[in-house]
């Protein structure tokens, strides 16, 4: 059995070989491309892709605005994480009809601007009684700190 391994060998590296130089289209393998000339600005771009690092999502919350309101009302009292997520749900809830509302008034009365007038009526219209009484009265301080300064 030996003598016909010596011979199967030699066989089996010149078919290999052929294989390597010539492809089923009969050209040779694509080698190497020769090296491309550096420039040095391209040094400096390809170390900065390396160290590029994903940018963090800007959410905007409500949440430490909450916690100081909390501390303010409860000073000993403390909010879960799933609390204010739904707090912070609500605000935005909140938000989103105000500006629907003030829009809206906005369009009936034929006005491109929305006011703080709109703002007060949209509060008036979305908040039940008390409570819109006493975000009126906030939202007219507010105003007045704000222009006055």
């Amino acid at each position: 059995m030996a003598p016909k391994s010596k011979e199967a060998a030699p066989a089996a590296a010149e078919t290999e070989q052929k294989a390597l130089k010539t492809t089923k289209a009969g050209k040779k393998p694509a080698g190497k491309r020769p090296a491309a000339e550096k420039k040095p600005g391209a040094a400096k771009e390809a170390a900065g892709d390396k160290k590029k690092k994903k940018k963090a999502k800007n959410t905007e919350t409500y949440k430490i605005y909450i916690f100081k309101v909390l501390k303010q009302v409860h000073p000993d009292t403390g909010i879960s994480s799933k609390a204010m997520g739904i707090m912070n749900s609500f605000i935005n809830d909140i938000f989103e009809k105000l500006a629907q509302e003030s829009a809206r008034l906005a369009r009936y009365n034929k006005k491109p601007t929305i006011t703080s007038r709109e703002i007060q009526t949209a509060v008036r219209l979305i908040l039940p009684g008390e409570l819109a009484k006493h975000a009126v009265s906030e939202g007219t301080k507010a105003v007045t700190k704000f222009t006055s300064a």
